[in-house]
Formats: structure tokens, C-alpha cells, sequence
């Protein structure tokens, strides 16, 4: 029997089988997106900030995410008029120098520069990295659509449609906003309906000169992709009726026309989505032996670019945990903490993501409170805050911890690439296959978990509890 089925193969599904495969579990992967699934997914760019970046580079995964995003903008470059091709290079000074930080509601998160620990790539480049290593690591990927999932006391089964079963002592939903996996494995998913509607496509305009990108205009937002080609439209308007049916050329050319106010004409479309504001959040993003992650576990806008991001970390949370307690090296409450630590940063994603939305919406109104927010952005303080909620950075697993370290993420003096935990300043017998020793503690004891995060700092009192608490009991 497998040790865990991962449901759905983008980004997040990739890495967590990665992340299980490195917690010695073998993980299979079934993945149902066809290739047009997979193109419309990956229009425009995706932006990975200081956390993900932070934790790809903690297993090597960094250099080659960057390698892919000089590559995509040096093409990017390459193919725009003299104007966009301006527009890429700004972005790439930007990069180099470290100034980009995110944004908020469209008002640029930007400082005077430091370490660049922002990427910006096409989501299929990302997944083909992630499959790359998956591969190299031994991960099985399978072809083929869940429709039913259940469970028993031993294990968690996967029905696909075309008939075939696979059976794990766990399963994880990596399969999106509207995943199979939590509807049928009955998870609550509470939140708000979508209130805007938005449109993205590879498009030909009659006369491109006649639209130019605008977050504020009477109708709406459009906005010219850095992708040439591609075109995006947001009109609040309670949210799209439909976003099975295929996006049309007539459908986008209405909606610039109505957001831009000109007669705007799209000779044709290639491919194009819809999608909302919907925001909802599952109670729990575990049941029995049943988990989930990413979108699966909570949906909301695009604005601001961080449910990719959310789902990544989503993945470097579990992967580890469920690894060791699939192994048998950690209890199954071990588990538990995978909701406890994970639910309050994305409720914390989801409020804020509703407020861009709100800060994008029309009118003096708002016009006038965006100027105000841009003041108050020009604040170091108000900046470095608002920055910590766009880049990850402020994440704490253990508010309130006696030492402030506990609980947040403490960059490695070298990459974790092997999976394990750091211990610094002790030295215990029996871990050596979860935690390494890694030097003086500087007078402290320093436990890390394998995802970077600090188990436990301080005196000696209480370290052994920590320990068998994070890493489960010694092997003797």
C-alpha cells in the first residue's frame, strides 16, 4: 500500500511529494489536467515571495527558479515593441536590486533595496522544475481524474473515473478551488460570495494602441500581461455566472469595451478564464487520514499574488510531518499542528486579500482612501508591516512564545537539503535520522525543524519534551 496519495499534480501536490519523498515516505501523485488545463492555468506571471523563497532555497530549489525567471524575462523582452520591452527591463532593475517587495491592492511594495527575495515566472515553468525533482527523487505520478475519495481506520482509498482504485495509509487534495477530495471527504468551507468578475486571455486586438493597462478606471481594471498577448479584465459586478463555459472573444471584447470605455474590437482568442473573488477557508484542513492544502483548503482573489505562495508553504508545513508520522518516527497528533499552524496565516491571507479587493473597487470614494493608504505607505514602519503580510516574512507558528524565536522561520547555515532537523548546542542519540548536529548554540540549545522553522531555544529545561514532541521518540 502506498504511504500517501497526493491529489492533483500543480505546484502544491508537486512539492509536497517532493517534501514526503524526503521524509523517507513514498508518496504517488495522481494528477487529472490536460494540456489545455495546464496552459490556461499558467497565464501571466506568477510571483514567489521572501518565504517561498526562503524555503526553495533551503532545499536547493532556488537556483534553478531563478535561472527560470531571467530566462522567461529575457524572452519576455524579446518578443514586445520598444515601449513593453521598457516596461520588462524596469521590472528586471527592479529585481536585480532587491526592490520588490509585492504589492498591496496594486500600490507598490518597494524599498531601497537588499537581498532579492522575490521571483517572478509562468507557473509551468515552476511545475516543471518541481516535476523535475519529483522525478529525480523517485516520486510516482499517475495519470487520471479522483472522483470519489473515503476512508477507514486504516487508510484513505481514491476512486478515479475511469475505474481504477489506489489505497493509502493517507490522502492529501492538492486539486484546487473546487476540489473533489473536500467535497467528498465532507470539509466545511464557510466564507463570502464572489463579488467581481475577472477575465484573463491570449487575445488579438484590432488596434492594440486603443487599451493600456489602468487599475483604476470607471468600469474596472484591464491590464496588459508582461506575457505579449495576454489581456485581463476585473469588473465588479457580483461575479460571474458561469466559469464553465468557454470564454469567447465576444464575451472579453464586451467587457474591455464596458471597462475602457472605447469600442475596443478582439478579432480572436486563443484561450481565456474566469474567475472571482470567492473567498472561503475549510474548518479544519484535516479529517481522520484525509488532509488538504493549498486552494483545496482556502479559495480568495488574485489580487496581491499569494495563494500560490500560501499553498507552497501549505506543503512545506505538512510534508515533513505527515513523512515522519507515515514512517512511524512521530505520533499521528503530530498532525494536528499542521491546522493549528497553517489556519491563522491563511484566515490572516483571506482578510487582507478582501480588503485589496475592496481598495480596487471604483469610485472617489476609494480613490481617496488609496491616497490616504499611500501616505501611510510612506511610512518605514506602516511599509515594513505591510510588507510582512505580502511576503510571508511575518509568519509565527507560536505567538506569545517565551523566546521570541520559537515559532519563526530561522534561515539554516546551509540547506536542508537532506529533509532533517538542525540541533545546536546539545547532543542527543537516537535522532539521527530525523536531526543532525549543526555546531554550537552559542550558549542556547537551538532545535529547527526540517521546514526551517525553530522548534525550541533557550536553556536545557523543556528541550527534551520539544524534541520527542516535534521528532517523536528515540530509536534505541
Amino acid at each position: 500500500m502506498t504511504d500517501v496519495i497526493v491529489v492533483g499534480g500543480g505546484p502544491v501536490g508537486l512539492l509536497l511529494a517532493c517534501e514526503l519523498k524526503l521524509a523517507g515516505a513514498d508518496p504517488l501523485v495522481l494528477e487529472a489536467a490536460t494540456g489545455e488545463d495546464r496552459r490556461t492555468r499558467s497565464l501571466g506571471l506568477r510571483s514567489l515571495n521572501a518565504r517561498t523563497v526562503r524555503s526553495l532555497a533551503l532545499r536547493g530549489l532556488l537556483e534553478p527558479v531563478e535561472r527560470a525567471q531571467w530566462e522567461t524575462l529575457d524572452e519576455l523582452a524579446a518578443r514586445r515593441e520598444p515601449a513593453g520591452a521598457d516596461l520588462v527591463a524596469l521590472m528586471v532593475e527592479l529585481l536585480r536590486k532587491g526592490r520588490i517587495k509585492g504589492h498591496f491592492a496594486g500600490l507598490p511594495l518597494l524599498d531601497e533595496g537588499g537581498r532579492a527575495e522575490y521571483v517572478m515566472l509562468r507557473q509551468d515553468r515552476l511545475e516543471a522544475i518541481l516535476a523535475e525533482r519529483a522525478a529525480a527523487m523517485g516520486v510516482r505520478i499517475a495519470r487520471g481524474r479522483v472522483a470519489d475519495v473515503a476512508q477507514d481506520a486504516s487508510g484513505a482509498t481514491a476512486t478515479l473515473d475511469d475505474g481504477r482504485v489506489e489505497r493509502a495509509a493517507y490522502l492529501v487534495g492538492c486539486d484546487g478551488g473546487r476540489s473533489v477530495v473536500r467535497k467528498r471527504s465532507g470539509f466545511a468551507f464557510e466564507g463570502t460570495p464572489p463579488t467581481m468578475t475577472g477575465r484573463t486571455a491570449v487575445a488579438k486586438l484590432a488596434d492594440p494602441g486603443m487599451v493600456t493597462s489602468s487599475l483604476r478606471g470607471p468600469g474596472g481594471l484591464v491590464n496588459l500581461s508582461l506575457v505579449p498577448g495576454e489581456i485581463a479584465t476585473i469588473e465588479f459586478d457580483g461575479g460571474p455566472d458561469d466559469r464553465d463555459t468557454p470564454l469567447t472573444a465576444g464575451e472579453l471584447q464586451e467587457s474591455l469595451r464596458r471597462v475602457t470605455g472605447t469600442e475596443v474590437v478582439v478579432e480572436r482568442l486563443e484561450t481565456g478564464i474566469r474567475y472571482g473573488d470567492n473567498t472561503r477557508h475549510a474548518a479544519t484542513y484535516r479529517k481522520g487520514r484525509v488532509l488538504l492544502a493549498g486552494d483545496a483548503a482556502h479559495v480568495h482573489a488574485p489580487i496581491g499574488g499569494q495563494g500560490l505562495n500560501l499553498g507552497l508553504q501549505d506543503a512545506v508545513n505538512l510534508g515533513w510531518k505527515l513523512g515522519l508520522v507515515v514512517r512511524g518516527r512521530a505520533p499521528e497528533s503530530l498532525l494536528d499542528t499542521y491546522t493549528a499552524e497553517r489556519h491563522p496565516v491563511a484566515a490572516r491571507v483571506l482578510r487582507n486579500s478582501r480588503a485589496q479587493v475592496a481598495l480596487m473597487r471604483p469610485g472617489a470614494q476609494v480613490d481617496a482612501l488609496r491616497d490616504v493608504l499611500s501616505e501611510v505607505l510612506a511610512l518605514p514602519e506602516a511599509r515594513a508591516h505591510f510588507t510582512g503580510m505580502a511576503d510571508g516574512t511575518e509568519t509565527d507558528y507560536a505567538p506569545g512564545s517565551p523566546d521570541p524565536r520559537v515559532g519563526r522561520f530561522a534561515p539554516a547555515p546551509e540547506p536542508l537539503c537532506d529533509g532533517r532537523g538542525l540541533l545546536m548546542g546539545a547532543v542527543v542519540a537516537g535522532y539521527d535520522d530525523r536531526v543532525r548536529p549543526a555546531g554550537p548554540g552559542g550558549g542556547d540549545v537551538l532545535l529547527v525543524r526540517p521546514d526551517g522553522y525553530v522548534a525550541w531555544a533557550g536553556g536545557g529545561d523543556g528541550f527534551g519534551e520539544a524534541l520527542s514532541g516535534w521528532f517523536g521518540p528515540p530509536v534505541r
